[in-house]
């Protein structure tokens, strides 16, 4: 570009795009200019069904009062506060109402503005945490073939998908990986939790056997996997893995920014599946995804390691500039008042059925291989066209934003996870229009 030339007020070539076909994108944009409770107005005036909660984090659906009405109130009294040796009252307000959500064992909150920080943070947490133990060769971490935990180095590193790796050089070392849960001949079309698979948590142990437990310090594991393509714990799978990691003095780490606050019907995923990490990651919903903000929820084992030594001295040399900003907190204070003073947790529980039999009626349209489903979460993969792999599934992703609704692809698979607001009218018309998009696919 000409050092002259001064880009027009709606000029589209000066933002480069996240995850993002920017050329095509650029060539037919699809610009949203509003939204209100479930849907987005697009900027030819069209109302567009959102059926992706934005990105996994608006589950108390779009610009709700109380929300927004928090954030101009905090703005306008207290802006900025820096983290780093001050304070402010929101902050560890917020912090104390995450924790009497969160499952009982949990009771420290370190904040970031993302989930790809949070798993960093987390990472950075347990190889400390072992350091501050006198057990310093524990630096070895292990994650998942298909996981997604963000963008960072550590979370591409640990993660195991290939377009997010593939380009970025030799990333982290000292990192292994377990076979991820998707076993499609037996668990086709399974509504919640898979029969088979829980055996392959075991995989654990042969890596223990390989690396030796010492050298082993986390296993980082979305404990349902939501990037990917909506990939469920078999039963009985999250308890193995918690019972082979305490067995060898592992942290357990749950990536929680997708499924944390109500997507599941809990809380948590670690609540809905009862099973008690040493550390959760979360993002996204804790701010409803209006302003950014992450978290990393500790157990007292874990915060209490870093406890020792001088008083006035640092425990952990790790934190950033916006660590729980004022106005992000109390976007958060407000988003968690939401959903206790509507029930949307619980509502989530109760829409839950009616979304499985909704999504399962695609079942046998073409092209359809498996559906997948978890409290208000679902997935619908497609077969693949031969030699143009995701083109299947990103025609009906345009497809379906031209007929009014939003969902969202990750290779063959239409991912879907409405805000918990949704009703069972919104149900009926997101599936509804998904299976006319569906039958007309190529």
């Amino acid at each position: 570009m000409a050092l002259d030339r001064k880009p027009a007020p709606n000029d589209l070539g000066a933002f480069w795009m996240p995850f993002t076909a920017n050329r095509q994108f650029k060539k037919a944009p699809r610009m949203l200019v509003g939204a209100k409770d479930m849907h987005y107005t697009t900027a030819d005036g069209r109302q567009v069904l959102d059926g992706t909660a934005g990105l996994w984090c608006c589950n108390a659906g779009h610009c709700r009062p109380k929300i927004t009405e928090a954030i101009a109130k905090q703005a306008a009294e207290l802006d900025y506060a820096p983290a780093f040796q001050m304070g402010h009252p929101a902050a560890f307000e917020l912090a104390n109402r995450i924790i009497e959500i969160a499952p009982k064992g949990m009771e420290h909150v370190f904040y970031t503005n993302s989930g790809s920080e949070s798993v960093e943070t987390a990472l950075k947490l347990a190889i400390a945490y072992h350091r501050a133990r006198g057990e310093g060769a524990r630096t070895r971490l292990i994650g998942r073939e298909r996981g997604y935990h963000g963008v960072n180095f550590g979370g591409i590193s640990v993660g195991g998908i290939v377009n997010n790796r593939k380009v970025f050089g030799t990333l982290l070392g000292g990192v292994d990986h377990m076979p991820h849960t998707h076993l499609p001949a037996q668990n086709a079309f399974s509504k919640g939790q898979p029969e088979h698979g829980a055996h392959l948590a075991d995989e654990l142990e042969r890596i223990v056997a390989l690396h030796g437990a010492e050298t082993i310090a986390a296993v980082i594991v979305e404990p349902m996997a939501g990037s990917t393509g909506v990939l469920l714990p078999p039963k009985g799978y999250l308890e193995r893995l918690r019972a082979i990691t305490k067995k060898h003095g592992i942290l357990l780490i749950f990536d929680e920014v997708i499924t944390g606050f109500g997507r599941l019907g809990s809380a948590f995923a670690a609540q809905h599946y009862g099973v008690l990490p040493d550390m959760m990651t979360t993002a996204k919903g804790l701010t409803n995804g209006v302003i950014p903000m992450g978290a990393v929820i500790t157990t007292p084992e874990v915060h209490d390691a870093f406890m020792q030594g001088p008083e006035h001295m640092i425990e952990l040399f790790h934190g950033y500039t916006y660590s729980g900003n004022p106005i992000a907190s109390a976007a958060g204070i407000a988003t968690l008042e939401v959903y206790k003073e509507e029930g949307l947790f619980e509502r989530a529980a109760e829409m839950a059925p009616y979304w499985q039999d909704a999504l399962h009626s695609l079942k046998g349209l073409p092209h359809v291989i498996d559906i997948r489903n978890e409290g208000l979460i679902g997935a619908v993969e497609l077969e693949g066209i031969a030699g143009e792999p995701t083109k299947r599934a990103f025609s009906a992703f345009l497809k379906g934003f031209e007929k009014g609704i939003m969902i969202r692809t990750t290779g063959d698979i239409i991912a879907m996870s409405p805000p918990l607001i949704i009703e069972k009218s919104h149900i009926d018309t997101l599936i509804g229009t998904l299976s006319e998009v569906l039958k007309t696919l190529d």
